[in-house]
């Protein structure tokens, strides 16, 4: 009795050999993201804005004549989480370019595991210690602190005149990051904060962080807060208690969940963002194409994914290869190309961006206020 080949393979080598074809018929990227865990959401939109590029690359032709397909690794809201996210999707030899997290904490967890895979990594987060580790494989599709910083200040200094300043911080890489950079902006410019205050992540209670901002007698808050949770229950505790001061946050101020968290406690703040559907052209016709396809609003969460899917796709398609090194080199040969959070002009480190808008709430709804950028 003769026995057909498949039937004489075992399940797990059938899965295999169905896997290997699927793979020779597709460019497989990696995206790891908070798909469970207290940020869902925002991971949610990072998704989204990937799952749209991939959308646009592949009515295009995809990369390399290939269909895209994104293979996607949950960190559940964790820095262990995202290092064994990395280990799985950095041992598969068929994946050439990974999508990593927004989140500085998480990036900086898994820089090690990343170096090891020696695989492009595009990443969200923006503590400027991230690209500055020796680690060739990590590259930016943010502006990193050290320009959020700069804008905060100048825009609260020059523009609104304000010189007592608190600033709030989570203790994580990013807050602490970004305390530091402020900091030292707002010194450049002949001001010692008044009051700086950090904070634990997922924080229930803001009150004594409040007191201490209403005892300090600042006039203008610059927070670099991590989670839209905790931004969201610090607002409405801030005004809960009195508080008027100026508030300028970073780019979780004008976040989607934030605002939805917050309400009404944020009317009135400016923010500075990366992303805003006001910026350029490239935002507003992606914030169209966003709405069209999620009935909901853009964010940071989802325009740096967006880019940095594209990112990929660009630097694939002009290297004409899949092999690590071409596609590092072709990044970092990226001049002025135009994303929806701006141009992009890689350095040696991996940073792409140089500026920010700020932005305001009013209302509710977010305006664009003006674009600050630097050379350098």
């Amino acid at each position: 009795m003769r026995v057909s080949l498949w039937s004489a393979l075992s399940a797990g080598a059938v899965a295999s050999l169905l896997a290997l074809s699927a793979a020779a018929d597709s460019i497989r990227i990696g995206l790891v993201s908070e798909i469970t865990g207290p940020n869902a959401e925002a991971g949610s939109y990072t998704l989204n804005g990937a799952k749209l590029a991939v959308e646009q690359i592949n009515k295009k032709g995809g990369i390399l004549g290939k269909q895209v397909e994104l293979v996607i690794e949950d960190n559940q809201s964790t820095n262990p989480g995202t290092v064994l996210a990395f280990s799985k999707l950095g041992g598969n030899k068929d994946i050439p370019a990974i999508i990593g997290p927004i989140r500085s904490t998480q990036v900086q967890a898994a820089s090690p595991t990343i170096q090891k895979a020696g695989v492009p990594v595009m990443i969200g987060g923006t503590d400027p210690s991230l690209t500055h580790v020796n680690n060739p494989w990590v590259f930016r599709c943010r502006p990193n602190d050290t320009f959020s910083s700069r804008v905060i200040s100048d825009f609260g200094v020059t523009k609104l005149k304000l010189k007592k300043w608190a600033i709030v911080h989570s203790t994580d890489a990013f807050g602490s990051g970004g305390q530091k950079a402020l900091t030292d902006a707002l010194k450049g410019l002949g001001i010692e904060p008044v009051l700086i205050q950090g904070y634990t992540n997922n924080s229930q209670d803001f009150t004594p962080v409040v007191l201490a901002i209403k005892k300090s007698g600042a006039d203008v808050i610059g927070t670099y807060m991590t989670n839209s949770q905790d931004l969201g229950i610090f607002a409405k505790q801030l005004r809960q208690l009195g508080v008027t001061a100026t508030w300028i946050g970073s780019p979780s101020i004008v976040t989607d969940t934030a605002m939805k968290l917050a309400g009404e406690s944020l009317h009135g703040t400016y923010g500075i963002a990366d992303f805003n559907p006001d910026a350029n052209a490239e935002a507003k016709a992606y914030a169209t194409a966003y709405r069209a396809k999620y009935n909901v609003e853009p964010d940071v969460y989802s325009s740096w994914a967006f880019d940095a899917m594209n990112v990929i796709a660009q630097a694939l398609n002009s290297a004409k290869s899949d092999k690590a090194d071409d596609i590092r080199k072709a990044i970092l040969g990226l001049k002025n190309w135009k994303g929806v959070e701006g141009n992009y002009n890689f350095d040696a480190n991996g940073d792409g961006l140089r500026g920010y808008n700020v932005v305001k709430n009013e209302g509710g709804k977010v305006k664009f206020v003006e674009h600050i950028s630097f050379d350098q």
